[in-house]
């Protein structure tokens, strides 16, 4: 395997921010897969008049969160005519599907890994979400 051909490789996932590329020809198979960490929250301190919102954001709410496995689309619905896979107020079960997220064409669904009650739904639908972004929020 040509060592140059994988940095060119290597270079084009960190380009574009791929998480995976596989690649295959008669002889050869690549497969490349990047792991991220998740990003760290930091506490800022803030003066108690401005303790709600510090640089202009909301203070964080109490509830556990379902994070993004990965960089892509997320959709609420299986498609646009269908109706969401979760509300809030709903209660979910382990398993149950809360969204899909589309990366490099592939539908991949994103799976509650706990039950609870939806308190809030963090992105839009259609939107970008990032590797460890939260996107839905369950009551505490």
């Amino acid at each position: 395997m040509d060592i140059e051909k994988i940095r060119t490789l290597i270079a084009l996932m960190e380009e574009s921010e791929l998480v995976n590329l596989e690649i295959s020809s008669d002889d050869e198979h690549i497969s490349l897969t990047r792991h991220y960490d998740a990003p760290v929250p930091t506490m800022m301190a803030a003066p108690a008049a401005s303790a709600a919102a510090v640089e202009g954001k909301p203070a964080e709410k109490a509830g556990s969160v379902e994070s993004s496995p990965m960089v892509g689309v997320f959709y609420s619905a299986p498609s646009p005519n269908d109706p969401p896979f979760v509300k809030v107020g709903q209660k979910v079960q382990a398993g149950d599907t809360l969204g899909i997220i589309e990366a490099m064409k592939i539908m991949n669904p994103l799976e509650a890994t706990q039950s609870g009650i939806v308190d809030e739904i963090l992105v839009d639908n259609s939107e970008v979400v990032q590797f460890g972004q939260p996107v839905i929020r369950y009551k505490a």
